[in-house]
């Protein structure tokens, strides 16, 4: 009879195997915080608070759907009134907005072009546009610029997009080649067409890219509510030169 070589197995009591279960999660948890913090990567450091809790992403959440369930506040709001603009021609500031924002708010944002804090783009004024921007006024402010603005933004701030690439206009080839079969062949030219809102004001304006101004040192209070309340934010008429020029 052939000698059984098989060991007998060794009981383990219950209580001991529960710690080393404990153990062994412990250890995978603080592994996979330390790749986080990149203690074992090659990557930049991430600090702890850097790290989200359950409870960020639940308020995060939160926000973004009371941003939107505001936003379709402002859009009925909005229908419900007459908007009539004073003037043909608005220049949008982007000032706020950033993890609060609900996708579609952001995405209304990207569509105006104003994807960063403090970029600005001139746009023609109607009812509709008004009403668009009402959606996400929290975020933006608004006006009728004056053409000295116009000018200033267009000599200091102007660039173009050419084959998706921002470039500077400091020669006037760019324009033409980009804007030429609409008569529009230099500075002067564009600034012209943005002021009188122009029958090639689209044109140009998609042309352009979005301006990116400075942080202004004062004018801005951080508030949300809107202008006429005292806050920054909607429509400042006419005043909307003070804050370009200390933005430009």
């Amino acid at each position: 009879m052939a000698e059984d070589s098989a060991k007998p197995l060794t009981y383990i009591p219950e209580v001991v195997l529960k710690k080393r279960k404990h153990k062994e999660e412990s250890i995978a948890l603080t592994r996979k915080t330390q790749l986080e913090l990149g203690k074992y990567g090659r990557g930049k450091k991430r600090k702890v608070e850097d790290i989200k809790r359950p409870e960020e992403f639940v308020m995060e959440y939160r926000n973004q759907e009371l941003d939107l369930i505001r936003m379709k506040q402002r859009a009925k709001r909005s229908k419900s009134t007459s908007l009539r603009p004073k003037s043909n021609l608005l220049f949008v500031i982007r000032i706020h907005g950033k993890k609060e924002m609900h996708p579609k708010t952001r995405k209304i944002l990207h569509n105006l072009k104003l994807r960063k804090l403090y970029h600005g783009v001139f746009m023609k004024a109607s009812p509709g546009t008004l009403e668009v921007l009402q959606r996400v006024e929290p975020y933006i402010t608004y006006g009728y610029p004056n053409p000295k603005n116009v000018s200033e933004l267009v000599y200091k701030k102007g660039q173009g997009k050419i084959n998706g690439t921002r470039v500077p206009l400091i020669d006037n080839n760019i324009i033409e080649q980009s804007l030429g079969m609409h008569k529009i062949v230099c500075l002067e030219d564009i600034i012209h067409e943005i002021t009188t809102v122009g029958p090639h004001f689209k044109e140009v304006t998609h042309f352009l890219e979005a301006f990116a101004l400075n942080k202004p040192k004062e004018g801005l209070h951080g508030k949300k509510s809107l202008y006429k309340d005292g806050g920054d934010t909607g429509h400042r008429e006419d005043q909307i030169n003070d804050l370009i020029s200390k933005m430009n």
